[in-house]
């Protein structure tokens, strides 16, 4: 009942409603009054409306409608132009609608423009357009509403636009604009909007709601104050459409959106808008201030939150903290419900990031965590000890210890260290007697590492090790480890613990154990050869012979050696492990007394009264020639002390007396018979058993001989005696017996009978000197007619294809004697000496002809026989003071001149400049240093513009046995060009021998003289016809032509390029073969060599001393050295300018002849080979074992001092053994740092046979040095590396492991090394890499090729398959041909003897490809001049290159 009835009212209102009239608005009727109109004009726009009223208008058209209304004429205003109408501000609590008509209509059909309606609420910006109508509608009105819904206290404001269109013709009208108190029936109209307020970040959703006509197809727009609009992501309608809603998104608000916003729609009946709902944005609370740490543990840390202080909005409603590890990606959050917080269960030593969480109401109320608390927890004490203590390798002087892995959780700590301590005890006083001492040591080990290897541990001692880890917060230690080390091979013996005891034939020799005895001794071993005698007739050096004694035995007794000989003694101990160093000591033993070749007492040849005429035998010395003989004459007085003097015993007459001052004489105290020196000879006076009479009264040697009492008898005694450094043995021998004369006739006839004998002799003396006169004066005679340079200097060429000898062989036989001494003779009554000159002591001819006792197995400067000397005199002098070295004794007289105290090299090159008074030279314009003497410089032919012409800064030099041989200059400067060339046309020369660079040290040495192609300089055209680069030396053909000369000249330019202008080269290898080309190429007939370094002397004056000097002593076996230098002084000066220079032409000269000419033609190789190989029966050697034992002798070996990098305590870890070590001349330094920038590799730089520097020879990689070989391979541009071991391939503690990518890509350090291609036979595994440097970009790729030999077992010398190593040669020559110039690197196990095979191959087949010739010595000694481990066995190459 109470329901109907309320309807009925509410029925009722709605009627009374409906009744109502409009409330507002403005009709333009014209009857009414404008004024009372509530519109006005704006005051912003271009025009205003015209209020027209059709009739009183004047301006009427057809077009129009009758009535009155707001008109704009669209003719009459520019395109654009725009005139807006406002009616006044509205406010109502509800929805108003808002009712007009217009009229938009052009004859023609053209658009009048646009009518627009704008909402303006509050005053603010008018928006957007909320309705729009443009084009021609007919010539009729048209009927719109506005539902506009604004609530109190909001207020709005309707204002309409029309805009003149491009067309400007037609017209636009408004009309019967009516605000009405209930909704519109045409559109629908919108409930209130509501305030959404949401969290920064979060999706406000607005809900427009409206209600009344309208579809799903009209649009709905939400508007934001500032004019975007937004299009609703859902629309809903209610059952019968008259209830639609639209859902709008802000998507992740934030304070910068906060804002208003109404909905609109739109539809061609009018449109509805709402009011402004506000967008509220709250940004979730941070706090400003990070948390304060109150105290840390190794397990927590406390902390207190600061909230007082926040960014953002309240209330906070929840507290929180969050924290991490800071190098961990995992967080954890707690609740905190006071301001104090103990976050526990952390890691020890670990760093944590913790900040604070505050949230405030509404989803997504958490702010972003605050500035956050970095802390730390300390330390913990580490868990426990280290375990699994244990040692993987021992050796005899390291152990190679491991455990097991150190990590966080037995550390408790980052920051730890790790130490291994260790102790063993020794002999304090050194040998078993000592007092025993302990040493003990820490060592540190480094982080995150479970191996170290203990190095220079004494062998065979127990070593006990343990391991300490320790924390800031404490440590722990491990149990001691006992380990044994193993025997080694035993220390040297002391050398000042060898004593002996020397006699004339035996040796006591003793000696101590070994200070450092590395193991059990088992055994001593004995070595013992003569290396020098002072008698001539023992053998040096004689044979080595070996002793063994037992361990307990240090001592032994020598017998059966020779008397005054110096015997090398060396004494080793020995362990299982092998001998150690050897413990050398020179003993000399005594000598003994001369004896005699007599076997009873000889009969006199004759006697008479006063004389006896006995025969002298030479004695026989032992340990010690003979130094003189005495006859000793003793008067017989029956007693038996004189008996006592026979055959054989030793009790002499040591005392010198001559007749009337004998000893015994007048029979003296001492009981002994009167005897007296009667006469003392000297050896060389009794070279063979000779007479001699006792009493001929004559003088010998100071001793009268007396003639002999008729009326005595006496006996004749013989007696010789040897004096060696201060050591004095006698022997002699009764050689006759003389009666007292009681037949005075017998003794006349036999006085008679001597007489007559003495005539004879003499006559006989008188004619061999008249003979000896006459010769020597005709020998004068001949000499002075012969022209000094009448010998020509090259000899008639030797044919080495005889039918029965071999290229080694025929060289072999044909060496001449090197001793060109002669043998003198001398009589007994005289001393005759005789002087020789320079020509006789280098005469070849000598009278005995006798071979030397050096080793002659080779020449000196190539396959030719020795040359025979038949000059008559020489420009080099030997002077009396500095006499020629014969070559047997040029090693020693060098060795002698490098260590002597009193003279030696020093003075000797010092003594070139004693009294020099240069003069001033002419014209210095030419002359860069004043090195010319007038009386010996070139005369050029002159010019005809110019009579100074004449002059070039060139000297000229004999050679040997050949006048004006050389010609020494300076390098050209530019203005200089033409007279060097003048110079070479006017001589005739072929070769030049330039001996130094363009540019040295920065600095320009010598002008580029030569043409690249073809260049005219003056009237002389030169052109380059060929060039042969070879790695140490070019040479280059010109052909040389003059301007009105029909002939061409061929010319050779021989360039040295291995030798800097200070100083000298490392070794002569080099420069002899260099030397050697120059002669070989020279044609007899060509003119004088030119020579020239930078200034024209120093290292031409080298150059010259060499070839002069290879020469003579090739042909006379003696070198002189010094006069050769003091002649070339004397042509041009300073041509030996240091001392370094002077002692390097003594040991280049030594090292040629040592090795000799050591090249084979190809097509001698396989005869030579075969007998190299075979074995003398008498000296049980070959030709082959000869020549490697020379090898071995001339490499040079390392001091420590040339290995200093290598050495270096950084470094000792990047060398896989510490006995293979390359010279730091010879290193190849990384170019590309890395880490700790150390630039050191264990690789060397080789040169080849045409390439300097062209291998890089390296051990294997180990794995701390993976990334420095890959460096060096990019560094040096290497093209191709070599391997020659096998993986795996070590008993050491770096086995060798695989360094490069079997798929793919790898990085070692900066290096990555991408696998392009691989291959793979039986022999060889090919790989082809690419390597690039990521720090190094710009410079792009380099493309390896690997070349791993499989055919190479351990431990073998040579490869197993021969055929399949030529094969490997082939394969990469082959590939360096096609990639240019690039490097090779070659690396076995240590980088030495199949390194150096390898090299050493390809270097003799690059002579093969460009010389037809093999010279496995010279391939193999330039390699070991670099590092002596190159090439183990001379079999590993031969049998190669003979295959």
């Amino acid at each position: 009942m109470n329901l109907c009835a309320v309807l009925l009212l509410l029925i009722a209102r709605v009627c009374a409603e409906s009744l109502e009239g409009p409330t507002a608005g403005c009709t333009f009727e014209e009857d009414s009054d404008p004024s009372l109109c509530e519109y006005r004009q704006a005051q912003e726009d271009d025009f205003d409306w015209q209020l027209v009223r059709t009739y009183s208008w004047p301006h009427m058209t057809s077009d129009l409608t009758r009535g009155s209304y707001m008109l704009v004429n669209s003719s009459q205003y520019g395109a654009g132009q725009r005139a807006q109408l406002m009616l006044r501000p509205l406010s109502e609590n509800d929805t108003h609608c808002v009712q007009f008509s217009y009229f938009l209509y052009s004859r023609d059909g053209h658009s009048p423009g646009v009518l627009t309606v704008y909402v303006r609420v509050n005053g603010g910006s008018r928006g957007n357009a909320v309705w729009n109508v443009s084009g021609s509608q007919g010539r009729q009105w048209h009927q719109v509403e506005l539902a506009v819904s604004t609530f109190w206290p909001s207020e709005y404001q309707i204002v309409f636009e029309a805009t003149i269109s491009s067309e400007q013709k037609g017209y636009i009208g408004l009309d019967d604009i009516v605000l009405l108190n209930y909704p519109c029936y045409k559109v629908p109209h919108f409930s209130r909007l509501g305030d959404v307020e949401v969290n920064a970040g979060q999706n406000a959703t607005f809900q427009c709601v409206a209600t009344g006509r309208s579809t799903k197809t009209d649009p709905f727009l939400m508007e934001r104050r500032n004019g975007v609009l937004m299009s609703p992501y859902s629309v809903t309608s209610s059952i019968g459409e008259r209830r639609l809603v639209a859902w709008f998104q802000v998507g992740g608000a934030q304070r910068g959106e906060q804002d208003l916003y109404r909905c609109i729609t739109q539809s061609t009946y009018g449109a509805a808008v709402s009011n402004f709902a506000e967008l509220i944005v709250r940004v979730p609370p941070t706090p400003i201030a990070p948390p304060q740490l109150l105290r840390s543990g190794p397990t927590y840390l406390i902390i207190q939150l600061n909230t007082n202080s926040i960014v953002g909005d309240g209330p906070v409603i929840r507290r929180e903290i969050v924290y991490r590890a800071s190098h961990s990606p995992w967080s954890e959050t707690h609740g905190v419900n006071s301001l104090t917080y103990k976050v526990w269960h952390l890691e020890p030593d670990t760093e944590y990031r913790i900040s604070v969480l505050l949230t405030r109401p509404g989803e997504g109320g958490t702010g972003p965590p605050g500035p956050p608390l970095v802390s730390r927890t300390k330390c913990a004490e580490p868990m426990r000890p280290l375990r699994g203590l244990t040692a993987s390798e021992i050796q005899s002087r390291q152990l190679l210890l491991q455990w097991e892995p150190v990590g966080y959780n037995l550390t408790r700590c980052h920051t730890y260290s790790l130490s291994l301590c260790y102790r063993y005890s020794t002999a304090a006083g050194g040998g078993a007697s000592g007092n025993n001492a302990t040493v003990r040591e820490c060592l540190s080990v480094e982080r995150n590492t479970s191996r170290f290897t203990l190095r220079d541990l004494p062998p065979f001692h127990a070593v006990h090790v343990r391991l300490a880890l320790a924390n800031p917060e404490g440590k722990k230690e491990s149990r001691e480890v006992t380990f044994q080390t193993e025997e080694d091979i035993p220390g040297g013996i002391a050398p000042e613990s060898l004593t002996f005891t020397p006699l004339d034939d035996m040796i006591f020799l003793k000696w101590e154990e070994p200070l450092e005895p590395n193991g059990l001794i088992t055994q001593y071993e004995i070595s013992y050869q003569s290396i020098e005698s002072s008698d001539p007739s023992i053998n040096v050096p004689g044979p080595r012979r070996t002793v063994s004694k037992l361990k307990n035995e240090t001592y032994h007794m020598f017998s059966g050696l020779h008397p005054g000989t110096t015997y090398l003694v060396s004494v080793r101990a020995r362990t299982a492990k092998g001998f150690g160093q050897t413990a050398l000591t020179e003993i000399t033993t005594n000598i003994s007394a001369p004896a005699f070749d007599y076997e009873d007492v000889p009969s006199p040849l004759s006697e008479s009264e006063s004389t006896i005429t006995v025969l002298l035998r030479p004695a026989l010395g032992r340990g010690a020639p003979v130094s003189f003989y005495h006859v000793v004459v003793v008067e017989e007085d029956g007693s038996r002390q004189v008996r006592r003097r026979e055959l054989g015993h030793m009790e002499c007459f040591p005392g010198p007396s001559s007749h009337g001052e004998s000893p015994g004489g007048g029979g003296g105290a001492s009981g002994a018979p009167p005897y007296y020196y009667t006469a003392e000879l000297t050896p060389s006076s009794l070279p063979e058993a000779t007479p001699f009479t006792v009493g001929d009264n004559h003088t010998y040697n100071g001793y009268w001989n007396t003639p002999l009492d008729p009326s005595k008898n006496y006996l004749i005694y013989f007696q010789a005696s040897s004096n060696f450094r201060g050591e004095t043995r006698i022997n002699c021998i009764r050689i006759a017996r003389k009666e007292a004369c009681k037949d005075h006739k017998r003794a006349l006839e036999v006085s008679q009978h001597a007489e007559d004998m003495g005539l004879i002799l003499g006559a006989c003396a008188g004619g061999l000197v008249v003979l000896i006169l006459l010769l020597g004066a005709i020998v004068v005679i001949v000499k002075k007619g012969r022209d000094i340079y009448s010998y020509p200097y090259y000899p008639k060429k030797v044919n080495i294809n005889k039918a029965v000898m071999t290229y080694r062989q025929e060289k072999t036989r044909k060496l001449g004697s090197l001793d060109c001494s002669t043998t003198e003779h001398s009589t007994l009554q005289q001393d005759d000496r005789t002087t020789h000159t320079f020509m006789d002591s280098h005469n070849c001819t000598a009278r005995n002809e006798q071979r030397s006792t050096v080793n002659e197995s080779s020449s000196l400067l190539g396959g030719s026989p020795r040359r025979h000397c038949r000059r008559k005199s020489s420009p080099y002098h030997t002077g009396q003071l500095h006499p020629a070295v014969r070559v047997a004794d040029l090693l020693q007289h060098i060795n002698q001149m490098k260590t002597g105290e009193g003279y030696g090299f020093k003075q000797e090159y010092e003594s070139f400049f004693d009294g020099w008074d240069i003069n001033e030279k002419k014209d210095k314009t030419k002359g860069r240093h004043d090195t010319l003497l007038d009386r010996h410089r070139v005369k050029m032919h002159s010019l005809l513009a110019d009579p100074n012409s004449d002059y070039v800064n060139a000297n000229y030099i004999d050679g040997y046995q050949r006048s004006n041989h050389f010609i020494a200059t300076q390098g050209p400067k530019q203005d200089m060009i033409y007279d060097f060339w003048r110079m070479v046309w006017q001589e005739n020369c072929y070769s030049i021998v330039m001996i130094t660079k363009l540019v040295e040290v920065g600095r320009m040495k010598c002008c580029k003289y030569w043409p690249d192609d073809s260049e005219l300089y003056g009237d002389i055209k030169i052109t380059l016809l060929k060039t042969e680069t070879l790695a140490e030396y070019t040479v280059r053909t010109f052909a040389m032509e003059r301007r009105g000369y029909p002939a061409k000249h061929e010319v050779c330019q021989f360039h040295f390029t291995n030798w800097p202008e200070h100083g000298v080269p490392y070794h002569a290898t080099g420069l002899l073969a260099f030397l050697r080309r120059v002669k070989a190429s020279t044609p007899p007939d060509a003119g004088p060599v030119v020579v020239h370094c930078s200034m024209g002397a120093g290292r031409t004056g080298c150059y010259i001393v060499l070839d002069v000097m290879l020469d003579m002593a090739e042909c006379e076996g003696v070198v002189d050295i010094y006069n050769c230098v003091k002649t070339l002084c004397s042509r041009r000066i300073n041509m030996i300018q240091t001392e370094e220079q002077y002692i390097f032409i003594h040991d280049a000269i030594l090292e040629a002849c040592l090795c000799g000419e050591t090249a084979i033609p190809i097509s001698e190789f396989e005869l030579t080979y075969k007998d190299m190989l075979s074995v003398d029966s008498q000296t049980n050697t070959s030709q082959l074992r000869e020549e490697f034992q020379t090898l071995n002798s001339v490499t040079p070996h390392l001091d420590v001092e040339e290995c200093s990098v290598s050495l270096l305590p950084r470094n000792r870890e990047k060398n896989r053994s510490m006995d293979v070590l390359p010279p730091d001349r010879a290193l190849a330094f990384l170019v590309s740092t890395e880490g700790d920038g150390n630039n050191y590799i264990n690789a060397a730089l080789m040169d080849s046979f045409l390439q300097p520097a062209a291998f890089v020879v390296t051990p294997h990689p180990l794995p701390t040095t993976t990334a420095d070989f890959w460096r060096l391979v990019f560094d040096y541009s290497c093209t191709s590396i070599i391997m020659l071991n096998q993986l795996n391939q070590s008993n050491s503690a770096w086995p060798c492991l695989q360094y490069w990518p079997e798929t793919g890509m790898q990085q070692f350090g900066p290096m990555t090394v991408e696998l392009l291609s691989r291959s793979t036979d039986d022999n060889v595994v090919t790989r082809l890499f690419r390597v690039t440097n990521i720090t190094r970009l710009q410079e792009g790729h380099l493309v390896v090729r690997h070349f791993q030999f499989l055919r190479w077992s351990a431990y073998r010398e040579i490869p197993d398959s021969k055929k399949a190593f030529l094969n490997l040669l082939a394969q990469v020559q082959k590939w360096q041909r096609e990639c240019g110039d690039g490097r090779t690197v070659v690396h076995c196990l240590n980088g030495g003897g199949r390194s150096g095979t390898f090299c050493a191959c390809t270097m003799i087949m690059e002579m093969v490809h460009h010389h037809n010739m093999v010279d496995v010595f010279y391939a193999v000694k330039t390699l070991r001049n670099s590092k002596p481990n190159m090439v183990e066995s001379m079999v590993s190459v031969l049998t190669f290159v003979n295959n």
